[in-house]
């Protein structure tokens, strides 16, 4: 079936993200060194990092939602440093501004604007970005965010419902994201087609035994290879 929608993952397919984080999380330590100085004298940001993780292995569930996740963790820290939990909200709110303090890739902007000519725009993520707050929301009909969904990915239901939400059939969408189980492997069990952001050049899916619809390594590919489904 011919492509009428093409979806996008977020984190590390329009932009990269392990930078932001540790930015975020420097700048958000160094807010609590001055709002609640218990805290970050209790917790460096390695500390605060291993008690989310040992949070997520008792709730899992919460991997689709890290927002509260993290919430989750200062209020343990908060209340082990003996601090006054009202800044919590404002050490969310810190963090939440720098993490959206995100640089698209050079070429997702102008390839938005070319993909967006022909097909109808999406969004899934499992992250907790703001296409708002990011400036990118108006490129997209449709972006669903697990946390609000309530499943994240690679279950098949939160790429069902962006498909019904485009109007679209899944063999007429195609995904396109960077992590092979969540994103390609995850929408081909939906339905969808899938293509493997790989801007890295990695042959990662050999060992994965995932076999992407189309390995791309940037924008300019993927409007190949789209072109080429656009008309068959």
């Amino acid at each position: 079936m011919r492509p009428q929608a093409i979806l996008f993952d977020l984190d590390d397919t329009l932009w990269p993200i392990a930078p932001v984080i540790a930015a975020a999380e420097t700048s958000l330590h160094a807010w609590l060194a001055s709002h609640a100085p218990r805290v970050a004298a209790a917790f460096d940001i390695a500390a605060l990092r291993a008690r989310r993780l040992a949070l997520l292995q008792d709730a899992p569930q919460l991997a689709h939602d890290l927002a509260t996740l993290r919430r989750r963790g200062l209020e343990q820290a908060f209340a082990h440093a003996g601090e006054d939990a009202a800044h919590i909200e404002g050490a969310m709110a810190h963090f939440l501004a720098a993490r959206n303090a995100v640089q698209p890739y050079d070429d997702v902007l102008p390839g938005l604007l070319h993909l967006g000519q022909r097909l109808a725009l999406g969004t899934i993520t499992n992250g907790n970005a703001d296409l708002e707050v990011v400036g990118l929301a108006h490129h997209f009909k449709v972006s669903l965010a697990a946390a609000r969904f309530g499943r994240g990915k690679p279950d098949p239901a939160i790429f069902r419902a962006a498909c019904e939400a485009l109007g679209v059939a899944p063999a007429a969408a195609v995904y396109v994201g960077d992590d092979l189980e969540l994103d390609v492997r995850g929408a081909q069990q939906a339905g969808l087609r899938a293509v493997w952001m790989n801007r890295s050049g990695s042959d990662a899916h050999l060992a994965a035994g995932v076999q992407p619809d189309a390995i791309v390594g940037s924008f300019t590919e993927l409007i190949a290879w789209m072109e080429q489904q656009l008309a068959n």
